[in-house]
């Protein structure tokens, strides 16, 4: 079992880019990975933007990303590029805050003009935190996805199909990383990533 942690930041909380972020972490826990919620908009915004990591609420969400083994990132497209709320928390991340971890990108737009955000803007940034793997992201249009009474969320076929794609690819990682580390632990042996 692994442990995932799931950035959301989208700043609304009716938001459809939560709702492709349930679906994934649904699929991440029938996988047997229990998930680690980290929800930007619910951070103290002048500590946040302080980048102030010695509030508590700031500290326990940098705390998530570092215990986690894989982490999922999912944001709004907005001006082309992920939202200012994740570029916020990446910023005062470490350095090195993504080291031996398995991350998976994932966009909501309205506009099929922003599906190269996940590779163009997002990908580079999350790679300067020096994870292990990059998996394939994805885009999901935002009329691909349909908010329901009671927070239920439904997805067209041509939005989950993909989704499952790269979430299986995603696992598949967090599952050859996991393989690693035991044999590593049961060997004695500490790899530096």
């Amino acid at each position: 079992m692994a442990l995932v942690a799931t950035i959301s930041s989208s700043p609304s909380t009716t938001s459809r880019t939560d709702g492709v972020l349930t679906h994934l972490s649904r699929w991440v826990q029938r996988a047997g990975h229990l998930t680690l919620p980290v929800v930007l908009r619910d951070l103290p915004a002048e500590p946040l933007l302080r980048a102030d990591t010695t509030h508590p609420d700031v500290a326990a969400a940098v705390a998530t990303i570092a215990s986690a083994d894989a982490v999922v990132v999912s944001t709004p497209v907005y001006k082309a590029a992920y939202s200012g709320l994740l570029k916020t928390f990446l910023d005062l991340l470490p350095q090195d805050a993504l080291r031996g971890k398995v991350v998976l990108p994932v966009a909501t737009g309205g506009s099929p003009a922003h599906v190269l955000s996940v590779d163009y803007a997002l990908r580079p940034v999350l790679a300067s935190l020096a994870p292990s793997a990059i998996t394939p992201g994805w885009f999901v249009r935002a009329d691909e996805v349909h908010l329901l009474d009671g927070g239920e969320v439904l997805l067209d076929e041509s939005a989950a199909a993909p989704l499952r794609e790269v979430t299986r690819v995603f696992l598949d990682g967090v599952a050859g990383r996991s393989l690693v580390a035991a044999a590593d632990r049961a060997h004695g042996v500490e790899r530096v990533a």
